[in-house]
């Protein structure tokens, strides 16, 4: 049993690895590559992995309690609050418009009214997953929209509570009692209450004194703990542990210890992650699809532009403008993953047949598939308008002058402490960097992030540098730093590029490629590169220019 469940692991982070590899080189989502590996290794595919066992399922859960907890940390109890009209009239408005049609289109083809509120049910909830990790990937996880849409979509893992006590009505099962009823939401009351308290004791005995012994492990260990602890609390008391998983990250989110956790559970989150979307990848029988591809596309399309009508208007009665709404609302056009819990209900039940249970799956991977694509779409082609947006809100809201955009490239610990010292100084600071791990600390500091190799123009776009007045180049390879000046200066030639080198005999080269400012290894390059930057900001500044 354990022999099958390591060799099962094995294939799947091994599959995984070669997809992620090959997304990389032919510039997709990695997410799409997981899942369609996924099919590929699975039953219906090469048969490596003939039925999902429970083994992999559970740790495939791991990889979903982890981003939730991610998720929880970047967002504190405050904020919360403050969206929190904004996510129930978004949430419960993007489930309705969504649940209503496609019911009403079910019971139209003739399906049993039970099996057809339960297949709307599942198909109003979007992947607070999915969308994260693409939100993350282009940085956009602490913008209005991507707030937005992310609230939106807890709103739904919440709602999963109430839609499962009303499952054993559609089922034939016992349905519960107006005691079990109230006992759930008294409990969930002292949940909640409960993650207020736990978070100002954390915050003030117990992470000090972790922190205090100076050891990562430590830090590690109590970080799994809390979120163990927590999703298994909730799990007893009858609610998800997704939620406990959530609830675990905002008790550990808000102080200045939250980018440590993040940052160092992030490899392990990422693992699990791998596992989970594989996984989902495992649940599809491409012959569904050989077998009638016109229906499925047919479906599929009915599907993407019901979903992405809900989600734009659930934005825009967020007050997000027409142009983010559409921008966020096309990402969140797929079927989640808590919508195959309910599918499988449906199955043990006898009130879907096989059939009809396959097609849904097809139909729900293939969004999911999709759905990074739809997101990346919706940010490439509105993230000049986003921007003009918010150059105007900063406008309305500020009285002194703008600080000048600046784009940090490569974020070692120069670059990191060139990145910190420009925020110091007044600069709007965009950080980018291959290495999602790097600018983990930065994004949870409020920073504008980017993932992605920045010599390619659409990284650099996605850092808005056609409005930077500063570029700063501190990547390793002195070639791929050539690379980018010539980009850079390609995109937007009033932008004043400062490039660290390592070899002397490589600063001629990078000045003819439009560097303003060339400091080789052979000074003291942080020094060297903070008193440029020092000297810029003093003769830039209104009082040098008066």
């Amino acid at each position: 049993m354990t022999d099958n469940v390591i060799y099962d692991l094995l294939v799947i982070l091994a599959a995984g690895l070669i997809a992620g590899v090959v997304c990389k080189r032919l510039r997709v989502p990695v997410l799409i590559g997981y899942i369609l590996v996924g099919v590929l290794i699975g039953a219906g595919g090469l048969g490596l992995i003939r039925e999902k066992s429970h083994d992999i399922g559970q740790l495939a859960e791991a990889g979903v309690f982890l981003l939730l907890f991610a998720i929880g940390l970047e967002f504190s109890l405050d904020e919360l609050l403050r969206l929190g009209r904004h996510l129930l009239v978004g949430g419960s408005v993007q489930m309705v418009l969504v649940a209503a049609p496609v019911a009403g289109v079910l019971l139209a083809f003739g399906l049993d009214w039970r099996s057809a509120v339960l297949l709307a049910a599942a198909v109003a909830f979007s992947s607070t997953v999915l969308v994260f990790k693409t939100l993350a990937e282009w940085g956009r996880t602490s913008t209005p929209a991507g707030r937005r849409a992310i609230g939106i979509l807890l709103f739904q893992d919440v709602v999963l509570v109430p839609l499962l006590l009303v499952v054993p009505l559609l089922t034939g099962g016992d349905a519960p009692s107006v005691i079990d009823c109230v006992m759930l939401a008294a409990t969930s009351l002292a949940f909640v209450a409960s993650v207020v308290l736990l978070r100002s004791v954390l915050a003030g005995w117990l992470i000090p004194h972790l922190v205090s012994h100076r050891s990562p492990e430590l830090v590690v260990l109590g970080a799994v703990v809390v979120l163990g602890g927590v999703t298994f609390a909730a799990h007893r008391i009858g609610l998800p542990p997704a939620v406990g998983a959530f609830a675990a990250g905002l008790m550990l989110s808000g102080n200045r210890w939250t980018a440590q956790f993040d940052a160092l559970v992030m490899p392990f989150r990422e693992t699990f992650a791998v596992v989970f979307f594989v996984s989902l990848g495992l649940l599809l029988d491409p012959r569904v699809l050989i077998a009638e591809p016109l229906n499925l596309v047919g479906l599929l399309l009915a599907l993407i532009t019901i979903k992405a009508s809900a989600a734009i208007i659930a934005l825009r009665l967020t007050r997000l403008s027409w142009r983010s709404s559409l921008a966020t609302g096309i990402g969140l056009a797929h079927v989640g993953e808590f919508a195959f819990v309910l599918v499988a209900i449906a199955l043990q039940a006898d009130l879907l047949a096989e059939e009809t249970a396959q097609r849904f799956v097809a139909v729900a991977l293939t969004s999911l598939m999709l759905s990074p694509l739809l997101l990346h779409y919706g940010l490439k082609h509105t993230a000049q308008i986003v921007a003009a947006e918010d150059d105007t809100k900063r406008r309305r809201t500020t009285v002194a002058v703008s600080p000048s955009y600046s784009l940090v490239i490569g974020i070692g610990p120069l670059g990191g402490r060139i990145a910190s010292h420009l925020e110091t100084t007044g600069h709007e600071v965009c950080v980018i960097d291959r290495n999602p791990l790097n600018l983990q600390p930065f994004a949870q500091q409020g920073f504008h992030s980017v993932t992605g190799d920045a010599a390619d123009e659409e990284t650099l776009k996605r850092g808005h540098v056609q409005r930077a007045t500063l570029a700063i180049v501190c990547v390793p390879d002195d070639s791929v730093s050539l690379a980018v000046v010539r980009l850079v200066h390609r995109i937007n030639a009033n932008c004043t590029i400062t490039v660290r080198c390592h070899f002397q005999s490589n600063e001629s080269r990078l000045m003819k490629a439009g560097a303003s400012h060339v400091i080789s290894e052979e000074s003291q390059t942080g020094e060297a590169l903070i008193r440029l930057l020092e000297e810029r900001d003093g003769e830039t500044s209104p009082a040098a220019r008066g």
